[in-house]
């Protein structure tokens, strides 16, 4: 008698999203009622100097907890970054998908280029996105999905590759993003409580950004296509379709949109180029410094870049349809917008419960008192030197897996491990570039991080129906890649203090 192999379970996101929100209730009310707390020196942003900050366990599982779960859930839903972002983005995919736009200009820039190139582009893309914030999660991930989908490869390979990169290179900036301007304010404040003339250059970490951001697109290019792309296998569609073949019509229809398109980045980057007659109109000019004045909270680039992106889009799928006669007339537009939103519905249910769960976490204030811990940890284990770098690089890789907000982190960090790595004959934006390292490791491992679900929802849209994603095979989906950054990082931050070599303008690991 021959016995039947028994079926793997497999657990969807959803599900693990429910019982993450019942584990950390419950985690909750157990910290909470010990009393688990943690005392930490922040920055005082006006003054200068550190306040010593208090914070405690929430407990949730009380009836004000459940109270609060209840008032809140709805409101947390709506105002999910993540959501908005992404159904607005998506519309203008919708029409460029749809008009045939990707399909007409992918054909053309990979038909005599290599996959392998193609995956090395896509790659520096990924990693060079960081610059543009979370707006990289919504924009690149759905477009390299296409891409690979429209050069026949697995779109999962490159809806991995694309969240691997930008997660990967989080960290790293050839150009100084407003988070690295927000962190570096931090980490001049807790080096002054030592040194009043301490001065951070806001070229201080350039040269080794330069060399991480092209070590790390070809390492992730190579993870993508020596271990992702054999592990996920062919991607099986429901039917064949006909060769594609650029005829005068779609070529005609390219040249159009790709002609539209070219005047409308011009006219937008015009726009944030400062000093020109009646440019500079998209700038924030109530900020000092010019990376604020483009990327800052309140900057128009920050709060309408998502649907700057979709009306470029928008614009590239209906020239295209009106030039290769793919749109007639105004019904087709408006079924085209609302193409990628066919079948969204298991989407916002996942986003749903992910909201749900990064709302519980944030309040029951866990994160934050572990990263307090950590810090006080690090700050008594009187190490110096290499012992120093490695258990703060481990320490605040477990950081960014609880509290993925590198401003947030670096806020109650800074005030420990900048005066401790300077006790230790180390410089302060040292102990900048170790966090950043971490973060560069553990960020695409944390459900924790709100732009997570983005790939879960993307992995879930390509997913065949026989191969169900879950939570823990699309993490392990980035383990390969975050391994070898942690490599990558602790070797290169190793070199750096033994050889004491510049990483920036007049920067080095040692004081």
């Amino acid at each position: 008698m021959v016995r039947k192999k028994k079926e793997r379970i497999v657990l969807h996101p959803i599900m693990a999203f429910v019982i993450l929100i019942i584990i950390t209730i419950l985690l909750s009310g157990i910290l909470g009622a010990i009393g688990l707390s943690a005392d930490y020196n922040s920055i005082n942003t006006i003054r200068g100097d550190l306040d010593t900050t208090n914070v405690m366990v929430k407990s949730l599982l009380s009836l004000s907890g459940i109270k609060l779960i209840f008032r809140t859930t709805v409101s947390n839903f709506v105002s999910f970054a993540p959501l908005s972002m992404m159904l607005i983005t998506l519309i203008g995919i919708g029409i460029m998908d749809k008009s045939g736009f990707l399909e007409a200009f992918f054909t053309l820039v990979t038909k005599k280029a290599s996959k392998y190139r193609v995956t090395i582009i896509l790659s520096f893309l990924a990693v060079l996105a960081s610059i543009i914030g979370d707006m990289s999660f919504i924009i690149l991930i759905p477009i390299s999905a296409l891409c690979f989908k429209y050069g026949h490869r697995n779109p999962k390979a490159g809806i991995i590759m694309a969240f691997a990169g930008i997660t990967c290179g989080t960290g790293i900036n050839i150009f100084m993003s407003s988070i690295d301007a927000s962190m570096i304010g931090y980490t001049g404040l807790a080096a002054s409580s030592l040194d009043a003339s301490y001065s951070i250059s806001n070229f201080a970490f350039i040269f080794i950004m330069i060399l991480l951001t092209i070590i790390m697109a070809l390492a992730v290019a190579s993870i993508t296509e020596k271990i992702i792309i054999p592990r996920l296998g062919k991607y099986e569609v429901e039917e064949e379709k006909e060769e594609f073949y650029l005829d005068k019509k779609k070529k005609r229809g390219l040249a159009l949109s790709l002609t539209v398109g070219l005047i409308y980045i011009l006219i937008f980057v015009y726009n944030i180029i400062p000093g020109l007659p009646f440019s500079g109109n998209l700038l924030d000019y109530s900020q000092t410094l010019y990376i604020d004045k483009l990327f800052g909270y309140n900057s128009f680039f920050n709060q309408g870049f998502v649907f700057v992106t979709t009306i470029f889009f928008f614009l590239c799928g209906l020239f295209y349809g009106i030039g290769a006669k793919t749109i007639k007339n105004n019904q087709d537009i408006c079924s085209f917008l609302g193409h990628s939103l066919d079948g969204i519905g298991k989407t916002l249910v996942l986003i749903f419960f992910a909201s749900m769960f990064i709302a519980i976490f944030k309040a029951t204030n866990i994160g934050t008192v572990l990263t307090a811990l950590i810090g006080n940890f690090i700050s008594g284990t009187n190490m110096t030197g290499i012992p120093l770098i490695a258990i703060s690089f481990v320490l605040c890789i477990f950081v960014t897996l609880v509290l993925p907000s590198p401003i947030s982190a670096w806020a109650i960090l800074s005030g420990v491990l900048v005066p401790v790595f300077m006790n230790a004959g180390m410089t302060a934006e040292f102990s900048q570039l170790v966090f950043r390292a971490s973060e560069c490791v553990a960020y695409g491992l944390t459900p924790i991080m709100a732009y997570f679900v983005v790939y879960l929802a993307f992995l879930d849209e390509y997913s065949e129906g026989d191969k169900p994603i879950s939570l823990l095979g699309s993490i392990k989906n980035i383990t390969p890649y975050a391994g070898v950054t942690a490599i990558l990082w602790i070797s290169v931050l190793i070199v750096l203090y033994v050889l004491g070599i510049p990483f920036g303008v007049g920067t080095s690991a040692i004081l």
